[in-house]
């Protein structure tokens, strides 16, 4: 069973927020702030929709740089070549320590290879899962409560250099905060054909299984 976290969903804009607001709707302990990421307060865990070579140096992603230091990205690129031969798959994420304790913890999380168009594909579901899973992780090793993570941050995964509409961003969105909550209980070809659908299209309803 998923070990239950506070989803913070992050961007600037009034339409993207509104799109967090309506798919999110009915799914628990989710909170939609119309702000940039230097105006959030103290939090856990911020996701970075990177890229699979640990480059910060552009979007929400250098602001994340900018307000932990550049020794971060320094840390993650080394363990993208450590433990990825510097290159890490989409759909995989891992966390990070900041050294700053009102923030203490980053997962990067890559939406592409390289920033370029990903409209079109499920690559921000896959992100979004690998996030989820890398904090339920990293919850499940702790033996100190104070180190578990229980406020993840997420921005619009792939709606900047990704160019997904807003729209289908909250929708994959959604859909993987959804099946974290709804883990199966069985392992059948009924269950993998529910939740291909609901990622490939759920016509405007979360369907878990």
């Amino acid at each position: 069973m998923a070990l239950p976290i506070d989803l913070w969903l992050i961007h600037p804009e009034s339409e993207m927020c509104d799109a967090f607001r309506t798919r999110f709707e009915k799914l628990p302990r989710v909170t939609v702030i119309e702000s940039r990421f230097e105006a959030l307060p103290p939090h856990d865990c911020f996701v970075t929709a990177a890229n699979a070579f640990g480059i910060m140096n552009a979007g929400i992603d250098a602001a994340v740089i900018h307000f932990h230091g550049v020794e971060l990205m320094q840390r993650i690129q080394h363990r993208i070549l450590d433990e990825y031969l510097g290159e890490q798959p989409i759909g995989t994420s891992f966390i990070e320590p900041t050294g700053n304790p009102d923030y203490p913890y980053v997962a990067h999380s890559p939406t592409m290879r390289v920033p370029g168009s990903i409209s079109g594909t499920d690559k921000v579901y896959a992100a979004t899962w690998a996030s989820l899973l890398a904090v339920y992780q990293h919850n499940v090793r702790q033996t100190d409560e104070t180190q578990k993570i229980n406020t993840v941050v997420f921005p619009a995964m792939g709606a900047g250099f990704g160019n997904v509409p807003y729209k289908e961003v909250a929708r994959q969105m959604a859909v993987a905060y959804a099946h974290y909550l709804s883990p199966p209980h069985r392992m059948n070809w009924d269950t993998v054909i529910g939740r291909q659908k609901a990622i490939a299209y759920d016509e405007g309803k979360l369907v878990v299984r």
